[in-house]
């Protein structure tokens, strides 16, 4: 037990992190490599990889470096973690554009870079640097008012979606646009902006569905399953009645050997049908955990840059999760999108424990300066100039 009368920044840094979160974290971590073994065999061996345990090798060996960027971005200070977002920011934006002219092409799209064998994602590290400066850039606009705060932070989110769209990403852009919108709401949205977003967005998805035959294909397979093949949904949802309550077994699967996509987009299913639906609401709740944790405790945070940032990271975390167990569950149109930390994938992994990181460091317990040991309500940071 590390003493309260220890100095060091260690002691420090027990004594003030959220470690009930970062236990739920953890959890997470590892269970995604549990669920590796189960998921990722199966597919290895359709790839034809000469050794079964490729993906689990893999997923272990990233997650060495994800759980050092998770515990060294948890001791930073709010400064810190803002200028290194700032940093990350900004590099992932030039290897985004590089993306676009040198990236490698899969189904249709270009969103990963080929570096020292390894393919990397750069819209997985932008979306939590996104998050803690776009929180950053709204508590600047009730601060400074000679700063027109909102104003840069939705030309920072039209950089990041035209980026994404150009790839194009169109599951990254909905959630990266989902949590701007969380953030500006938790910032002061009058309802006039809820309104005029809210309309925006009902544009964006008619102008995609009418234009786009990619999306238009899979809004319609999701309304008509007869329309279209929906191969992939009909084997996540066999999974699930396989399964049952208890599972079948581990290793004991069989759907998953025809599941393209079982160690990614859909693990959650592979989960349900070897550990059973029980095990699957086992997950959610630790899912659950971390975002209301995360939203409980941005509430007393020292400055309301931390206060936006952590609340921020937390919604982007919990919409991620939901949309991926939502695909699974055929509840939305298909995305490719990740569940955090138990999806096989280097750049998710990583970019995860980054964004957790800078979660831990902005909800650690601070010196008072004001507000810290109250509880505060999420109230707009400045009504008039919003209104």
């Amino acid at each position: 037990m590390v003493s309260r009368a220890n100095r060091s920044p260690f002691a420090q840094w027990w004594w003030t992190v959220d470690r009930y979160m970062l236990a739920a974290i953890l959890i997470l971590m590892f269970g995604g490599v549990i669920l590796s073994f189960a998921a990722s065999p199966s597919v290895a061996e359709r790839l034809r990889y000469t050794d079964s345990f490729h993906f689990v090798k893999r997923q272990a060996m990233f997650l060495v470096p994800a759980l050092i960027i998770l515990f060294g971005a948890s001791f930073m200070t709010p400064r810190m973690a803002r200028r290194a977002a700032f940093l990350i920011f900004t590099v992932g934006l030039i290897l985004m554009v590089v993306t676009l002219f040198a990236g490698a092409e899969v189904k249709g799209a270009r969103r990963w870079l080929s570096v020292a064998g390894f393919s990397i994602q750069p819209s997985e590290f932008v979306k939590p640097a996104f998050v803690v400066l776009a929180a950053w850039l709204f508590s600047e606009d009730a601060r400074r008012p000679d700063i027109p705060g909102s104003l840069f932070a939705a030309l920072l989110l039209s950089v990041v979606v035209a980026l994404l769209i150009a790839q194009p990403d169109f599951g990254q852009t909905m959630l990266i646009t989902l949590v701007w919108a969380g953030l500006f709401f938790l910032a002061g949205m009058s309802w006039f902006w809820i309104i005029g977003l809210g309309g925006l967005g009902v544009a964006g998805v008619t102008v995609a569905y009418t234009l786009i035959p990619h999306v238009a294909g899979r809004i319609n397979r999701f309304l008509d399953p007869g329309s279209g093949d929906t191969f992939q949904i009909d084997a996540a949802i066999e999974s699930f009645v396989m399964g049952g309550w208890l599972g079948r077994g581990p290793g004991e699967g069989t759907v998953k050997r025809i599941l393209p996509d079982s160690h990614t987009d859909f693990i959650f299913a592979v989960a349900a049908e070897e550990f059973g639906i029980l095990v699957c609401l086992g997950l959610v709740a630790v899912f659950a955990f971390v975002v209301l944790r995360g939203l409980i405790r941005s509430r007393v945070a020292s400055d309301d840059f931390s206060r936006l940032a952590a609340a921020g990271l937390a919604i982007l975390f919990g919409i991620q999760s939901v949309i991926n167990i939502a695909v699974n569950l055929h509840l939305i149109p298909s995305k490719g999108m990740t569940l955090p930390f138990i999806s096989y994938g280097g750049s998710s992994l990583l970019s995860l424990a980054l964004g957790m990181g800078f979660l831990l460091a902005l909800t650690r317990k601070r010196p008072n300066t004001g507000r810290s040991n109250r509880t505060v309500t999420f109230e707009p940071l400045n009504r008039e100039r919003l209104a």
